[in-house]
């Protein structure tokens, strides 16, 4: 840079001389015109050398203004990575096409965005949030808080955790629902949200874990929530809608959790259990039933899943709709990698039972999977569904799925 504008320096000096000795001299009247021509570019090249030491000089303030910002850059990362709180994002992605065999319709059903949030204060303190954000059949934009809640590990094996949480209930939708855990392109008949599985409550509970000696480990979470609410449709209860209320209707708490045991490497048994009131506004509260069994195993590349899950509401005479009912389901799976390759093949069979005929159906599945990493795959499969006639619920359908985990 320095040679540059010295160099330039020089030019100026040359060219101011130049015109010095021009005007000293006495030239000819056929050399007048030459002169003149000369004494033109000779100021143009003076402009431009101008220029050029402007921009130069220019240019060192840019550079001394990247260097002063650099340095601020690499002050504020060093604070931050000092700081005691650390943020992290996480989360998945998926676009799926439905195709009904028997009406010959197909579209492009899901296109979903689900971004989940994690802020760290050193070992205390956790806070972690996920939205839904997914397309509507009528081309509108969807948000839904899957969850949000506050975790302070108060030791190694307790973690307290308030507010807005996956149902602990089960086993599929608080550990296997999300799009690329979920080794079919479809929930299995009765967990899907208003079924027979409990989705989402908010509350207060305790979760963790106890090892049990090389292998083995004992699994907990209880909690303490506002409970569902049920879905009427005319005199009849439709459905128990679990979406996680921030209001309790009928005054009675639901009180429930999960046992895990882990008796051997690789193979867990769970149970689940909850107990309390569910009601509609302005009634008297009626009682509230879960009950659930859960068992997983991996042996080598063979993974193999069952699961029992029921919700039973009781009678209430006194009601708009006064018959109760039991909501249950159940699911075996098993999925086996064929490696070296990046293939996965996955058989399913299921069956929802409901007090209501239109609801109830019956499931074999099966589908093949491609995966370019551990989070990202193609997944392709075909429903036999059984259910009553007309309904969607008795539709076979092939069902294609574009999954990523990040």
């Amino acid at each position: 840079m320095k040679y540059r504008i010295s160099s330039s320096r020089h030019c100026l000096v040359m060219v101011m001389l130049s015109l010095a000795a021009a005007s000293s001299n006495v030239y000819a009247e056929s050399d007048y015109q030459a002169l003149q021509n000369e004494v033109q570019a000779l100021r143009q090249e003076l402009s431009e050398l101008r220029a050029l030491v402007k921009q130069q000089s220019a240019s060192q303030e840019d550079v001394k203004s990247l260097r002063q910002e650099v340095k601020a850059t690499s002050r504020a990362q060093s604070e931050a990575t000092n700081a005691d709180s650390v943020a992290h994002i996480a989360g998945y992605a998926a676009v799926g096409l439905t195709d009904r065999s028997q009406s010959g319709g197909s579209a492009f059903s899901v296109a979903s965005f689900n971004p989940i949030f994690h802020f760290l204060y050193k070992d205390i303190a956790l806070a972690e949030a996920e939205l839904e954000i997914a397309a509507a059949p009528d081309g509108t934009t969807e948000t839904k808080l899957e969850y949000a809640s506050i975790d302070i590990f108060l030791n190694d094996n307790t973690t307290l955790v308030a507010g807005k949480i996956l149902s602990p209930l089960g086993y599929f939708r608080q550990n296997l629902h999300p799009a690329w855990v979920n080794k079919f392109p479809s929930i299995t008949p009765g967990f899907g949200e208003g079924q027979a599985a409990p989705s989402s409550e908010v509350g207060l509970g305790v979760r963790g874990g106890y090892p049990l000696g090389e292998g083995k480990k004992l699994k907990y979470a209880l909690y303490v929530g506002n409970g569902p609410e049920l879905e009427v449709d005319g005199s009849e209860i439709h459905g128990i809608e679990s979406d996680g209320y921030t209001r309790d209707v009928d005054h009675r708490k639901v009180v429930g959790g999960r046992i895990g045991l882990v008796p051997l490497p690789r193979l867990e048994l769970g149970i689940s259990a909850a107990d309390g009131g569910v009601g509609l506004e302005g009634e008297p509260d009626r009682s509230y039933r879960v009950l659930g069994t859960d068992v997983g195993y991996q042996w080598k590349q063979l993974d193999l899943r069952a699961e029992y899950i029921s919700q039973r509401v009781g009678d209430l005479a006194t009601s708009v709709a006064p018959d109760g009912g039991t909501w249950k389901a159940w699911y075996g799976q098993a999925s086996y990698k064929f490696l070296p390759t990046k293939w996965e093949g996955v058989l399913r069979y299921g069956k929802y039972i409901s007090p209501h005929a239109d609801q109830r159906q019956e499931q074999w599945a099966v589908g093949v999977n491609y995966l370019w990493g551990p989070s990202v795959m193609a997944k392709l499969g075909y429903e036999f569904n059984q259910g009553l006639a007309g309904e969607n619920t008795d539709a076979n359908r092939w069902l294609l799925q574009f999954a990523y985990g990040f």
